[in-house]
């Protein structure tokens, strides 16, 4: 099996995941809430992140997760929704902020 490591800021908190996991399996792998999601199904916006680093780590957005990020304002390629995303390679995400 082969491990990829999610780092989650601003606390630096590494999980290490198989290859293809969903990032939902986080909070099956820490005690702490590192994401808050919501809904699962992409609908709520509640999992928005930050890609600080490895984009391409957590698969292609399809257009239907562009366009919700794109009504929540969240434009300009560096917003994920988490619950969306497989984990593929290495990666650094933070939950967004509203500022």
């Amino acid at each position: 099996m082969i491990l990829k490591k999610l780092t989650v800021l601003p606390a630096g908190i590494e999980v290490l995941l198989p290859a293809g996991s969903p990032l939902t399996e986080v909070e099956y792998e820490t005690r702490q809430r590192l994401i808050p999601f919501g809904c699962r199904s992409g609908a709520c916006g509640a999992c928005v992140i930050e890609v600080v680093e490895g984009f391409d780590a957590l698969g292609e957005p399809d257009d239907d997760e562009l366009d919700f990020l794109e009504d929540l304002g969240r434009t300009g390629g560096d917003h994920r929704l988490a619950c969306r995303c497989r984990l593929r390679g290495d990666a650094v995400v933070r939950p967004a902020t509203d500022d």
